[in-house]
């Protein structure tokens, strides 16, 4: 996918925009109001996807469910079968879906600005490709079946490992360069690639090529509480830490050296956020396997809504993906009922048309440019 700018982009506001960036007061209230209308929203999604399943459940009786699973006094009345539908069987993999969004975004969004150009994503650094290699090799090699968590740590260790090779290929002289790092992103996510579709073809085990494939196109069936108690914890800190680099981010996006001169220590900040983009999507991928275009569409779709600053953006590509992934989701347990399709068959279903409108749109941009 490419990553090079086009002169006719939302990122293109950036470079006249740098006193707005930089200003704090009216990006506080704005943040407050853009993030407290998506979480409501995320709330209400929460409640409705809960309420539906093989045993639909009103609204209403959701919500109190879920106030009495915080420790509310509130839906005693309510029979303990619904209670135990919504908050053992139906809640951790809707939260699940939630953190899941969130990650895939806000990578997003980082690896956007990163290279100043909003069609990139955080596949570019090979990590769903690596995840996906180290999970096929758990499964055809019958380690995936020693425990639960065989099969997400082989795949978080395995996209961290093909982040990391990613980098090391593209520093030159102590650096690491942007086009650099993106050919070399191709190049190893087509290795990587090339080596899960030669485990696919020689495997001769059928359930072993089914629950390939469920991992590759990504999937949330049988996620429970544990899955998600291991996964937020890195999740969450690596979130709350690149939202720390908000400022940073906006001041590379008028230029590493204009950045450079405003105080930024560019192959510092550039390596910290590639890293956290990598422990993000790669707990990630660890637990719902290669769900595609959250990280392309969410963020872009926002930045049309919200503007370019990351201040505000980051947080609302957050609640953004954690909203249409748990919409994704819903829609993937619904529409063939009681059959279930995988929610990276619903995202893709999404995504490539908006991925190819984005096309479009940059190709009649540039046409009434000339």
């Amino acid at each position: 996918m490419a990553a090079s700018t086009t002169p006719h982009t939302a990122l293109k506001e950036i470079s006249t925009g740098l006193p707005f960036l930089l200003s704090r007061q009216p990006i506080v209230q704005r943040r407050r109001m853009v993030c407290g209308a998506l979480a409501l929203i995320l709330i209400g999604c929460v409640i409705v996807s809960a309420a539906y399943g093989a045993a639909p459940i009103a609204y209403g009786d959701v919500a109190r469910l879920l106030l009495r699973g915080v420790g509310l006094p509130i839906g005693l009345d309510l029979p303990q079968s619904d209670f135990t539908i919504v908050t053992i069987i139906r809640l951790p993999r809707i939260l699940i879906s939630a953190l899941v969004g969130a990650a895939l975004a806000c990578s997003g969004a980082v690896m956007q600005g990163l290279f100043r150009n909003p069609l990139a994503d955080p596949g570019l650094l090979g990590v769903g490709a690596g995840g996906s290699l180290a999970a096929v090799l758990a499964i055809t090699s019958g380690l995936a079946a020693f425990s639960l968590w065989t099969l997400p740590a082989s795949a978080f260790l395995g996209a961290l490992a093909a982040a990391g090779l990613v980098y090391s290929l593209s520093v030159v002289r102590g650096r690491a360069e942007t086009a650099t790092l993106l050919l070399a992103g191709v190049a190893v996510n087509a290795f990587l690639g090339a080596l899960t579709s030669a485990l696919l073809l020689f495997s001769k085990d059928y359930n072993a090529v089914i629950a390939i494939l469920s991992w590759l196109i990504g999937g949330l069936a049988g996620r429970g509480w544990d899955h998600l108690r291991v996964a937020a914890i890195p999740v969450l800190a690596a979130l709350l830490i690149t939202f720390a680099y908000s400022r940073d981010l906006n001041l590379l996006l008028t230029g590493e050296e204009t950045a450079q001169s405003l105080g930024v220590d560019v192959p510092r900040v550039r390596l910290i956020l590639l890293v956290l983009v990598a422990l993000i999507t790669g707990a990630a991928v660890s637990i719902a396997g290669g769900i595609s275009f959250v990280g392309l569409i969410v963020p872009h779709a926002l930045r049309l809504i919200v503007g370019p600053d990351h201040r505000v953006l980051l947080p609302a590509s957050a609640l953004g993906g954690a909203i249409f992934l748990t919409v994704a989701d819903t829609a993937a347990r619904l529409i063939l009922q009681p059959a279930e399709l995988q929610v990276g068959i619903v995202t893709a279903l999404i995504g490539a048309p908006f991925f190819l409108f984005l096309l479009w749109r940059q190709k009649r941009a540039a046409t009434f440019s000339l």
